[in-house]
């Protein structure tokens, strides 16, 4: 799937993830104010679809929205993370992401290779 918008964005990660074996992935009409794009049972994930790389601050958020749930938190982001967000993602165990034009995932960290060779 070619990512041409955001909406692009977000449904090339959830391909992704139910590929990976999760089920019931759904999208929000509406973006939460949370930043939560995908949800599934066990499992919350954002997309990040800026041209700038994803902070320190969002990856925080995510782990913490996903601390109120049982299960995994995703991120995925077209313009990759700052080092401040990988260090952060890295130590809390959050699996990174980076989706390319052509809305192929790619592993970032540990965490995001483990889930990718395990899947859900």
């Amino acid at each position: 799937m070619t990512i041409r918008t955001s909406r692009d964005a977000v449904a090339a990660a959830a391909g992704y993830l139910r590929w990976l074996g999760f089920r019931d992935v759904v999208q929000p009409e509406e973006r939460p104010s949370s930043g939560v794009d995908l949800r599934a049972p066990g499992l919350v994930a954002q997309v990040d679809p800026s041209t700038r790389p994803t902070g320190l601050r969002a990856v925080e958020c995510l782990w913490l929205n996903g601390l109120n749930t049982v299960g995994v938190s995703v991120f995925f982001s077209l313009a990759g993370y700052t080092p401040e967000a990988r260090s952060r993602a890295a130590e809390v165990g959050l699996p990174l992401f980076v989706l390319d034009l052509t809305g192929t995932p790619q592993p970032v960290n540990g965490a995001a290779d483990d889930l990718a060779a395990g899947g859900a």
